[in-house]
């Protein structure tokens, strides 16, 4: 019996960056009634309260609402108030590295022509994140910069030689997420058991990205039992059908 569904945010839950729609939070706030909730995702937690938090409808319970940002790096619980449970931080050194190999990376790739919208390199604090686009792109213009991967492919090879000993992985529609070594939603996912009180086999993961590479494949190598989705409309069913069999 499952007694918490983990799920991916972007491309799962939500389009990217952009709010759950009213009927996916009540989904949630269902969801919330019969089992634990987490959603892990490269974001920091900003945008987690734009895009899920603010949009949950008065009902949920959100003492069993678990929130990852930053491919949980950090954790943050509701008791009152959302407060983080903890963070993991890069030092300053480390993000001048980074930033320096990605400036250098992207230049290489070919990848600093074109029309952007915003920053193309944030900081969150315990992971640094680039997106092809800028943060504020389209969503139009993000589905159509690099649908099969292969641009972010080819930075995330050449970062990968370049920042040895650091994580790089492919997330949402035009980003790649780096953090430290060993820091994937893996990672993340074995910090949340202990906290959920739950053994990996009392979990299920819903994520679009569950594929060699991709940023949800480590919940499957994990071992944790996981269902691909390839788009939102998915993910509501999957809900409907946890909760029945669980209220059942």
């Amino acid at each position: 019996m499952k007694k918490l569904v983990a799920f991916d945010l972007d491309g799962t839950l939500a389009l990217s960056k952009q709010a759950l729609d009213d009927d996916m939070a009540s989904r949630l706030a269902d969801l919330l009634d019969v089992c634990m909730v987490d959603i892990i995702s490269g974001g920091d937690w900003p945008q987690f309260e734009k895009q899920v938090v603010s949009k949950l409808p008065p009902r949920a319970n959100l003492g069993n609402l678990f929130i990852q940002p930053t491919t949980g790096t950090k954790l943050y619980r509701w008791s009152g108030e959302w407060k983080p449970v903890y963070a993991e931080l890069f030092s300053d050194e480390e993000r001048r590295k980074i930033e320096a190999a990605l400036d250098d990376a992207v230049t290489a790739e070919g990848l600093d022509q074109g029309e952007t919208w915003g920053d193309r390199i944030e900081d969150r604090g315990s992971q640094i994140t680039f997106s092809g686009l800028g943060q504020q792109a389209p969503l139009e213009a993000k589905n159509a910069w690099d649908a099969d991967r292969s641009k972010r492919e080819a930075l995330q090879k050449r970062l990968r030689a370049a920042l040895p000993g650091l994580s790089i992985n492919i997330g949402g529609s035009t980003s790649i997420d780096i953090t430290r070594d060993g820091v994937d939603k893996q990672y993340g996912l074995r910090k949340l058991l202990p906290a959920a009180g739950v053994d990996k086999s009392e979990v299920l993961f819903v994520g679009d990205a569950i594929y060699p590479g991709g940023n949800d494949y480590p919940a499957k190598e994990m071992g944790l039992d996981t269902i691909k989705v390839d788009e939102i409309e998915q993910t509501r069913l999957v809900i409907s059908t946890v909760v029945a069999v669980l209220k059942d």
